[in-house]
């Protein structure tokens, strides 16, 4: 392995985000903040190991990354992200311990939403910029970001970014990879603009609607109130953060083509968007009946709205919050409970199983069903007009497996430290979700701060292994993976 090249990479990341870190800071500075020093702390500790991993890079020429040094960097840049972004909670005094502030920054690169943060609104404002960048940053991809202008690396970006895109199938919008990060990126950023003008629309300030635009888009669910989206009141603003929730659990590839001037229709003849709608059409059905039937609300509208919004905000893993979703009867919490596991559409910025891999495995079910009853019946397993590979449907098989192994592993790990059995369960299937809400003593409003150092470790692992697919942070614990061990070397 070319370890020169990983560290090069590395220092790119640290880099990067060392300069983000200047917009809070500017914003700090704007509105004489309390926490300037800690971020100029934090600049200037990034900084020096930005210059640490460039000297240790040294001038190694790389013409190209293999796939497991892609596998290696991916990995240790959300860490090293997490590392770094730590920092401004830290110096701040709003994390009392690193662990909190590396599970808080964790929480945002991977959009997850889980928090330390007992009072949001009395912490710095420049800090919840910061915390509503991380999620911003990482919900596209900090790895997508750094793409687009990969060449000053010298290093061909396709491995990285196929260890790095969420999904079952990488596509690449246009021939050359860094393009398509500016496309992707593009389409991010608009997105965020035209929910920010939404929102203010609706008579939220500046401040609170670029940073639950940000939250949105990135499907992670930070926001600068105690009470989430909830604080607002108002059924304007629910309809218009679910409608952006819905948005951005669905294909940024299916986004980039009616863009380029197909039709809206385009996206239904997508099976996997269609799989997705219905669901969440089913489920938002679900528990708005029940809340209603319940007398939970008087009004079918408010149940309507409201249960829609949570099941849109589980199913995307935006993690929003716009009721007291624990005190509801238990069907529509049911109901939620399962939504934490199904995630969005794949090339989104969404967690969870993805609806792709759902539809396979529902569809694969299917025929086998069919063939007890017709043994001898060519039964072919379809998704729209085509046919998936027996790899693919492998891959599912296998991904399904292992992320129900690591959850209920994760469950009794946790359970270890934590004496309620369904806090543990739907802690450890949020984070490893990248849901950020979850039920128990974790609340409504993902408050981890009472959960042991250990277990707070866990979900950080979780966090990274449910942003990353699995498959990339898993292959690195694999005998087979280190086989011949780390070359120091130049390529060039």
């Amino acid at each position: 392995m070319n370890i020169k090249c990983v560290f090069k990479f590395l220092g790119l990341l640290t880099l990067i985000i060392t300069i983000w870190m200047i917009c809070p800071l500017v914003y700090s500075l704007s509105t004489a903040g309390s926490d300037v020093r800690a971020f100029t702390g934090a600049i200037a500790v990034g900084l020096l190991c930005a210059l640490a991993l460039f000297a240790a890079a040294g001038k190694t020429g790389v013409n190209a990354m293999g796939m497991r040094e892609a596998f290696v960097s991916v990995t240790l840049s959300w860490v090293m992200a997490s590392a770094i972004g730590a920092l401004p909670y830290l110096f701040c005094g709003s994390a009392p311990t690193y662990t909190d502030a590396f599970f808080e920054a964790m929480s945002g690169f991977t959009t997850t939403g889980s928090t330390i943060l007992r009072d949001v609104e009395s912490a710095p404002r420049g800090l919840i910029l910061w915390r509503g960048l991380t999620h911003w940053l990482g919900g596209m991809g900090i790895i997508v970001l750094t793409l687009s202008i990969m060449p000053l690396l010298g290093i061909g970006g396709f491995q990285l970014y196929s260890a790095e895109a969420p999904g079952l199938i990488h596509e690449k919008l246009t021939p050359r990879v860094q393009q398509t990060a500016i496309i992707l990126w593009c389409i991010y950023l608009g997105l965020t603009v035209l929910e920010t003008l939404l929102l203010l629309a609706g008579g939220m300030e500046l401040f609170d609607a670029v940073t639950n635009s940000m939250g949105t888009i990135s499907s992670g669910g930070f926001s600068p109130r105690n009470n989430g989206i909830a604080h607002y009141k108002s059924a304007y603003v629910d309809w218009v953060v679910t409608l952006f929730m819905y948005l951005s659990g669905a294909s940024f590839a299916l986004h980039f083509q009616v863009l380029r001037g197909r039709s809206p229709r385009f996206y239904f003849r997508d099976p996997e968007f269609r799989f997705y709608t219905s669901l969440l059409a089913a489920l938002s059905l679900a528990v708005s009946l029940g809340l209603y039937s319940s007398g939970e609300y008087a009004r079918f509208a408010d149940a309507l709205r409201l249960g829609t919004f949570q099941i849109v905000s589980f199913v995307t893993t935006a993690g929003f919050v716009s009721a007291d979703y624990v005190s509801w009867p238990h069907f529509p919490q049911a109901i939620l409970f399962f939504a934490i596991f199904s995630g969005g559409c794949s090339g989104s910025t969404a967690g969870g199983i993805k609806q792709a891999r759902l539809l396979i495995l529902c569809r694969h079910a299917e025929r086998h069903l069919l063939r007890r009853l017709s043994p001898r019946a060519v039964l072919p397993l379809r998704i729209g007009k085509e046919s998936p590979e027996i790899k693919l449907i492998a891959s599912c098989l296998g991904f399904f497996a292992l992320y129900m192994f690591l959850f209920f592993t994760g469950s009794f790990l946790v359970s270890l430290t934590e004496p309620d059995l369904l806090t543990a369960m739907s802690a450890v299937a949020s984070t490893l979700g990248n849901v950020g809400l979850a039920f128990g003593s974790v609340g409504i409003y993902a408050d981890y701060a009472d959960q042991a150092q250990s277990a707070k470790w866990l979900y950080c692992f979780f966090m990274l292994c449910g942003r990353l697919e699995l498959y990339t942070v898993l292959v690195l614990f694999s005998k087979a993976f280190w086989r011949g061990g780390i070359v120091w070397r130049d390529a060039g």
